[in-house]
């Protein structure tokens, strides 16, 4: 795919001015995009700390790393906004989508993604080949495992996705350190983890919305009691994760037990509440901000 078919896909998509802008974002998926940014630097900022590389000497490796993933991740969410444009119609979230309203043609669509992933993953070999490797089993669980085989026929659709979504900080630490390691698997872990208590609480609060869609989400399936059990033992298994990266040392250990013990209690709670869509809603921003403040506080753990 040439960069001039990209630029003429973007072209013919008329993305000027506000709406249009607004437009490409959605179709990018702008929150995810800057969810992984976040990750994958962390990933690639603890590799240079632990093997003792100077910031300002990768610059180049930054900025092909940081920019080239997050090329994937919006071509691939490009991509899944083409294949769900048939039920996206049908939820509340998403019924505004530019590939839903026909603000762009989905041929433009789906050249604008595979043009991203293209151009990102070619930055990406630039690092090094493992991270551009990393990056296509990323674009693959995202695009082929999970919107185009699972997450249309199987409940489990959620651990399936959750594989690209926890591979971020992977690509960041692969394109300074190819041989990985202890860290970076802890990262992976830590992630893959953590999004199943944080999808299952979008999906009890948009239950009926994927009801209509028929997508297989657990609470559909299950319930809410049977989700809120999953959810438990997710955020258990989070507890001894973080004890893999023992060389980020003891503060770092503290904040990151702090953390999972307030969302464990959370859990518990939704127990008690009645309202399942405050509870749910409590989970999901809690959850956001346990992501956040997790990867922001090992970065500036290594200053301490």
């Amino acid at each position: 795919m040439s960069n001039s078919r990209v630029v003429s896909a973007v072209k013919e998509a008329d993305f000027s001015g506000t709406t249009a802008w607004k437009d490409f974002l959605a179709l990018i998926k702008i929150g995810i995009v800057n969810s992984n940014f976040i990750t994958t630097f962390t990933g690639l900022w603890l590799a240079l700390y632990f093997t003792n590389a100077h910031f300002l000497g990768s610059l180049d490796i930054i900025f092909l790393t940081m920019i080239g993933s997050s090329l994937i991740v919006a071509g691939s969410c490009s991509i899944n906004n083409y294949i769900d444009r048939d039920i996206d119609h049908l939820m509340e979230r998403t019924k505004n989508r530019p590939t839903v309203t026909g603000r762009v043609q989905p041929s433009r669509v789906l050249v604008l993604g595979l043009g991203l992933i293209t151009i990102g993953q070619i930055m990406l070999f630039m690092t090094t080949f493992t991270a551009g490797v990393i990056g296509l089993i990323g674009v693959f669980s995202y695009v082929v495992l999970y919107t185009m085989w699972s997450k249309r026929r199987y409940v489990s659709n959620t651990i399936v996705g959750s594989i690209s979504g926890a591979v971020p900080p992977l690509i960041g630490w692969a394109a300074v350190d190819p041989g990985l390691g202890m860290m970076p698997l802890a990262l992976f872990l830590i992630i893959f983890v953590w999004q199943m208590p944080h999808f299952y609480a979008i999906a009890m609060r948009r239950v009926e919305e994927y009801r209509a869609a028929d997508i297989p989400m657990l609470p559909v399936i299950k319930g809410f009691a049977a989700t809120k059990n999953h959810m438990l033992v997710w955020i258990i298994a989070l507890f001894p994760l973080p004890f893999l990266m023992t060389s980020l040392g003891p503060v770092f250990l503290t904040l990151a037990t702090l953390l999972n013990a307030g969302w464990l209690a959370l859990s518990i709670s939704g127990y008690r509440m009645k309202k399942d869509h405050k509870w749910a809603t409590l989970m999901f921003v809690y959850s956001l901000n346990y992501l956040t403040i997790l990867f922001v506080g090992m970065v500036i753990i290594t200053f301490i």
